[in-house]
């Protein structure tokens, strides 16, 4: 009788090894790249894939028969293919192409609100949603006569879900939350307040960007109506990315933009526009990108979301306790438990920007600024943090370096 046995856990350093930019010293030193929550790095298979379309069949697709037309085509299609399997959408027919998470939402907010949000509606966001979750839903409240209402966020950095139930009053139409904080690393419960707000018979839009590159990602589990993604946070291309939507409630949405591909049949006296997901696809798309956005996704299969995870948690606890270490280093907002490794902090007496030029010295990339969530720095009392956000190629030694580099940086400045 065979006995089972685990899979082999990834060799990581044989992984970091695929992505070229992590060889690079800047300043003279070996590169530490602790950013990915801005922008992750690309591996050789993304940049191959968009490289043989470039080389090999670059054509526009679905605009011809001839072999270059008909292999971009069959490339570009294949995208939705994997990316469904990759958010374990039940169908291919619901994944729409896009230019990342935040073309995604405004087309929700666009295309469905424009067509559901009436005056005395309300939209519910959170106060850790990152610019693109609030403004495209204040945009559409404005249009509609509607109101937007705020989840708040408790000091440890997650949603008051106790505040949850009052908030989801029956004029509420649609419950816009981000799976994974972009500033702090929250995991939200996406399951769960999805099956409140369903319940109350609320939609739900999911802004998926942070969660994508760090965690198994099943819409079906989760049980929401709209899911985002971006691919340059998934170690894709810029200026990719996908929005899932029930069919049902995509087939039920007029047009976003007009166009090219996204028609049945155009005459003078009106238009009849195709079936999602390509009614939303109006125009030449980025094709090498989204090539390359397939190629991510299948990369990310390959290792595996579990095992990334789990690497990420080992990452996450090593990188909280060497934070917490430094001399006169705050994290904001990061005692939530269920976290990805990415952590906000202020060191005392020290602008964001001037800590971040100095360990830039030292070789270590981080992002200082509000992240594109100024109500969440509000909420912090901060007008701007250092963040470091790692990936799965990211390294205990890399941490360690940022700890160390902090220190020196807050001695000259404090």
């Amino acid at each position: 009788m065979s006995v089972a046995t685990a899979p082999a856990a990834p060799d990581w350093a044989r992984l970091r090894a695929d992505f070229p930019a992590l060889r690079r010293r800047v300043h003279g030193k070996p590169l530490a790249y602790l950013d990915n929550a801005n922008t992750a790095q690309r591996p050789e298979a993304v940049l191959a894939a968009m490289d043989r379309y470039h080389r090999e069949y670059n054509a526009n697709v679905s605009r011809a028969v001839h072999t270059l037309g008909t292999e971009a085509t069959a490339a570009y299609e294949a995208v939705r293919d994997t990316l469904a399997a990759f958010i374990n959408a039940p169908s291919r027919d619901g994944v729409v192409l896009t230019r990342g998470t935040t073309e995604g939402i405004n087309l929700v907010a666009y295309s469905w609100g424009g067509a559901n949000l009436r005056p005395g509606d309300a939209v519910l966001v959170t106060g850790m949603e990152h610019h693109a979750n609030i403004v495209p839903w204040q945009m559409a409240c404005e249009r509609a006569g509607a109101t937007l209402k705020v989840l708040p966020v408790t000091d440890a950095g997650e949603l008051d879900l106790a505040a949850l139930p009052a908030l989801l009053t029956p004029e509420v139409r649609l419950f816009a939350f981000v799976h994974v904080s972009n500033a702090l690393g929250t995991v939200n419960p996406a399951r769960e307040l999805c099956a409140l707000a369903r319940e109350r018979g609320v939609l739900t839009l999911v802004d998926g960007s942070q969660a994508a590159p760090h965690l198994p990602v099943d819409v079906q589990a989760i049980g929401c109506d709209f899911y985002a993604i971006t691919g340059h946070k998934m170690f894709g291309p810029t200026g990719s990315g996908a929005l899932w939507g029930r069919p049902a409630l995509l087939a039920a949405m007029p047009p976003f933009m007009g166009g090219g591909e996204m028609i049945r049949e155009v005459a003078f006296e009106g238009t009849t526009f195709a079936d999602p997901p390509h009614r939303f696809e109006a125009g030449t798309p980025n094709i090498a990108g989204l090539i390359g956005l397939g190629a991510a996704a299948g990369y990310l299969t390959d290792i595996g979301m579990a095992a990334i995870a789990g690497r990420e948690r080992a990452l996450a606890a090593h990188a909280r306790e060497r934070l917490a270490a430094v001399p006169g280093l705050r994290l904001v907002g990061a005692e939530a438990p269920d976290r990805v490794p990415v952590f906000s902090f202020v060191v005392d007496g020290a602008q964001a920007q001037d800590v971040a030029t100095l360990i830039d010295l030292d070789g270590i990339a981080v992002r200082s600024g509000h992240h594109c969530t100024h109500p969440l720095m509000r909420r912090f009392g901060v007008p701007a943090t250092c963040r470091a956000s790692l990936a799965f190629y990211n390294t205990e030694a890399e941490v360690d370096a940022l700890a160390a580099s902090l220190r020196r940086a807050r001695d000259l400045l404090a």
